[in-house]
């Protein structure tokens, strides 16, 4: 169970998840150990699965992303998502309800790989339909 200390850190890890232990603790009003503890837990128990980087939209501009919804016959759903989950080009993989089951959003070094992946995954076994949207720009992120 996360309490709001555990909240308010993972806030804070969100925005910048090398900040050092001495400014979270400043920034949370606890000492460095409890704070250390507290990360240290947080990755013991798989709430934090890792950290990671965010790429300047400078450094990749001929990147091409894109949202894609697919359809999956139900029987084979897990298969997709797990072929699909070790795909590099996924930065993200949500399943949802309604006449899609699955939302994807790739990102692809340029459009003739985008198709190729996309190619892929309508060629897979349980996908019946995909529908596709390329991102121009991003407006707001995490």
């Amino acid at each position: 169970m996360l309490d709001d200390l555990d909240h308010r850190l993972i806030a804070l890890l969100r925005t910048d998840s090398r900040t050092p232990v001495a400014v979270l603790a400043r920034e949370l009003g606890v000492n460095r150990s409890t704070v250390t503890s507290r990360m240290d837990r947080l990755v013991d128990t798989g709430v934090i699965e890792g950290f990671t980087i965010r790429v300047s939209s400078d450094q990749d501009q001929d990147a091409v992303r894109g949202v894609t919804l697919v359809a999956t016959e139900t029987r084979l759903n897990h298969e997709v998502v797990r072929e699909i989950r070790g795909y590099p080009e996924m930065e993200q993989l949500h399943s949802t309800t309604g006449t899609w089951d699955l939302v994807l959003q790739l990102r692809c070094r340029n459009l003739a790989e985008f198709d190729l992946v996309l190619e892929r995954i309508r060629a897979m076994p349980g996908v019946r339909a995909t529908q596709t949207s390329l991102l121009f720009s991003s407006l707001r992120t995490a």
